[in-house]
């Protein structure tokens, strides 16, 4: 009954805002106030040259990269491996095992450096482990010895964030407001996407010690964004605003598919699970662009390299079930509305996970073709570097 509700809700609110939304098969140009509704595919093949490189090869599941001050990189794996990338080579003895209840999307999922890593040598990890007899998701605290060889737990920094099989969320980025910002899914309970004092279902703001920043935009929540049904990707356009994308459901109320792009600010409610593909409601944002068929999409990053000049400013995603790396370009009088959207890598490397920017300013892209749902092969699991 209450899945009945809410289906006819949303096609009431989707009649009252239809004027509002517009279909495209392949890309276009939007109004401000306009949805992009891609209703077949994913979109027109991109026609921008660059190069494909292996940089490294036989991961599993490699899920996040946080890049070290003065080159090297750390590379999570799902089943619990944190993976030392230095002088281009990938290490062959792990620096750190956590412990994790590796179920499905659960497991060793983001890292991120602390802003002063060069004199602390403290990262982060996001982790699905046992708490007390329960799975739960929660941002441990980690410090790397002076070698780079093996690293030591130091603390839990926020814990409790609900686990289940699916929508784990799991990215962690430092902002450039110097606050930690954490990735939630919605558990499989997508009512907790809109309790502010849930961290499930959710992009959360924490300061690097795990408290509450006082500025946050709900009083004593670590709560930054809410409405979130799985977030794996977002970066900032600027210090206020964020490209976020999203997962659509797999058949909750009803519906599925409409992966999302989103533009949000602080306090921002992305609409999960009340509103769906184009429709717009009071208080909660529309999509600037959403897929009728299911992407999903993993990580993702605003281009800031000079490789690709054609793609300065653009986002880029890693998607997962439709195996392709996405490029959506914003107009530049309206950074909500899209210009351009168009496909690259499609059915070429797999499944693809983390796409992050370099210190080099080239950009990199994890393969996930290791998690079962992919097609594993003797390489396994890839970094690529992408360049001219």
């Amino acid at each position: 009954m209450r899945a009945s509700r809410l289906l006819l809700s949303s096609l009431v609110v989707l009649a009252v805002s239809a004027s509002a939304c517009r279909k495209s098969q392949a890309q276009g140009t939007a109004s401000p106030q306009d949805c992009i509704l891609v209703e077949d595919g994913w979109g027109p093949d991109g026609t921008v040259p660059f190069n494909v490189e292996v940089i490294a090869e036989g991961l599993e599941v490699p899920w996040g990269i946080a890049w070290l001050p003065g080159g090297g990189a750390l590379v999570t794996e799902r089943p619990g491996r944190v993976r030392l990338l230095k002088g281009g080579v990938l290490q062959p003895t792990p620096v750190a095992t956590v412990q994790t209840t590796h179920t499905a999307e659960g497991g060793l999922l983001g890292i991120t450096a602390h802003p002063d890593f060069a004199t602390n040598r403290q990262f982060y990890v996001y982790v699905t482990t046992d708490a007390s007899g329960h799975d739960e998701n929660r941002v441990e605290r980690w410090t790397l010895s002076e070698d780079h060889a093996s690293a030591t737990f130091d603390r839990v920094i926020f814990g409790g964030i609900s686990s289940a099989t699916y929508h784990d969320g799991g990215r962690i980025h430092f902002g450039p407001d110097g606050m930690l910002y954490v990735g939630t899914g919605d558990s499989r309970s997508p009512d907790r996407s809109q309790d502010v004092n849930d961290p499930a279902g959710k992009l959360l703001r924490l300061t690097p010690e795990g408290q509450v920043p006082q500025d946050n935009p709900f009083p004593n929540s670590p709560a930054f964004l809410t409405g979130i049904r799985n977030l794996q990707g977002w970066d900032w356009k600027d210090a206020t605003t964020l490209y976020v994308t999203d997962h659509g459901p797999s058949g909750e109320t009803m519906r599925r598919g409409h992966d999302e792009v989103n533009l949000a600010r602080r306090g921002d409610n992305l609409g999960w699970p009340g509103i769906y593909s184009c429709e717009t409601r009071q208080g909660q944002v529309t999509p600037s662009l959403t897929f009728n068929d299911a992407m999903p999409p993993g990580g993702a990053a605003l281009y800031t390299g000079t490789s690709i000049a054609e793609w300065k400013g653009s986002l880029l995603i890693g998607t997962l079930g439709s195996r392709h790396l996405h490029r959506v370009e914003f107009a530049q009088d309206n950074p909500a509305r899209v210009a351009r959207h168009e496909v690259y890598l499609r059915d070429t490397y797999g499944r693809l996970r983390e796409v992050s920017m370099g210190p080099d300013g080239n950009l990199y892209v994890t393969t996930s073709n290791c998690d079962g749902r992919g097609d594993c092969g003797p390489r396994k699991d890839l970094i690529l570097r992408l360049k001219r």
